[in-house]
């Protein structure tokens, strides 16, 4: 199906049952945050970023910055799906700025080692447009720079009124509009950190404030995603202004590969939906289908008794323990499940079809 037609599906499922709103609600926020962050470094596991969000405990190894990071986050993403509900609010710098205040918490300092042993230092700034260039040495080893700081504040004038004016023109679909605004913003860097996350959160906002649900970039498609952004890149040029206002045909190798993410992601909601198998499960939109029946089986006991032992599960199921072990050994290894070390309950991170 192509997007369109995909999103008439979707459509036609609306209005969702409270339960369904639910369900798909707690799944994007553990998704969202932890694909958004993961794609920037941060270590937390799924597992880990779940237990934090959704039921606010720290677990594991991992810096504590990662769980600040994590929890900052989601306060930035209820921040943007809070505005995008106020449909007679246009967006603004300021609002951008405050996302990112909120993502970044406070100034820090970053420090360096040169080639030459010397250590140089810079402060990060929360909530406030670059004060020194920024760039990035490409996959191809080269370096592709973006607007120098004397240039960010008009630069992003010009985006945020543009954006405000094509929405009211309707020139282009949601889709293509957040797509274009993405490439734009990517292409300002305005921020000395943060960039790609207050990015994600703004397609998010676009895409909300139309209609559209919303959608998750997957960090195991990182890859493809930086390979979008540099193909169009390659069109437009590498001056920083030409790609802050680079028209939609310039920017349609990372137009046409967004339309496909956002095609993907909304299918995936829906057969999150409309998905009745016992069967099959969900794990960072990932649609799961377990050979063995005996998988669903020990999922669902472990859902209803986090506490129960391996002879528990081996008598109810019917099997001995040693294949009761083994099924725990390999969900455990994929991330689905995770034992906790204080008191021996299970922890299940995988999503059960309704």
């Amino acid at each position: 199906m192509n997007l369109e037609e995909t999103y008439k599906a979707w459509r036609a499922l609306q209005p969702l049952s409270l339960k369904d709103r639910d369900r798909l609600s707690r799944k994007f926020t553990v998704e969202f945050n932890y694909n958004s962050n993961h794609i920037e470094g941060n270590t937390l596991t799924y597992g880990q970023t779940e237990l934090l969000l959704l039921f606010g405990k720290v677990v594991g190894e991992a810096e504590m910055k990662d769980f600040e990071e994590m929890k900052a986050s989601n306060v930035g993403l209820m921040m943007m799906k809070e505005q995008a509900s106020l449909k007679d609010k246009t967006l603004t710098q300021t609002f951008i700025r405050q996302l990112h205040q909120t993502l970044l918490r406070e100034d820090y300092t970053v420090y360096r080692t040169l080639p030459d042993g010397t250590v140089t230092s810079y402060v990060i700034h929360a909530g406030c447009y670059k004060t020194r260039p920024n760039s990035v040495i490409t996959r191809y080893g080269d370096r592709f720079e973006y607007a120098a700081p004397e240039e960010t504040t008009a630069l992003m004038t010009d985006l945020v009124d543009w954006y405000n004016q094509a929405e009211v023109s309707g020139e282009y679909t949601p889709v293509e509009l957040a797509a274009l605004f993405h490439y734009r913003y990517i292409r300002i860097h305005p921020f000395e950190d943060g960039n790609g996350r207050i990015a994600r959160l703004l397609v998010n906002f676009i895409l909300a404030r139309h209609g559209y649900p919303m959608v998750v970039v997957r960090s195991r498609n990182k890859k493809d995603y930086l390979e979008a952004l540099h193909q169009a890149d390659l069109v437009v040029g590498p001056v920083p202004s030409d790609g802050s206002h680079a028209s939609i045909r310039e920017a349609r190798k990372f137009v046409n590969w967004f339309k496909k993410m956002v095609t993907e992601e909304i299918q995936n909601d829906i057969d999150f939906i409309q998905t009745r198998e016992p069967n099959i499960w969900w794990y960072d939109g990932q649609r799961i289908l377990f050979r063995s029946p005996n998988s669903g089986k020990i999922l669902n006991l472990l859902i209803a008794d986090p506490g129960i032992t391996i002879a528990a599960l081996a008598k109810t199921i019917g099997i001995n323990t040693s294949a009761i072990q083994k099924h725990l050994k390999s969900m455990s290894d994929k991330g689905y499940i995770a034992r906790r070390e204080k008191d021996g309950e299970w922890d299940v991170f995988i999503i059960p079809s309704a």
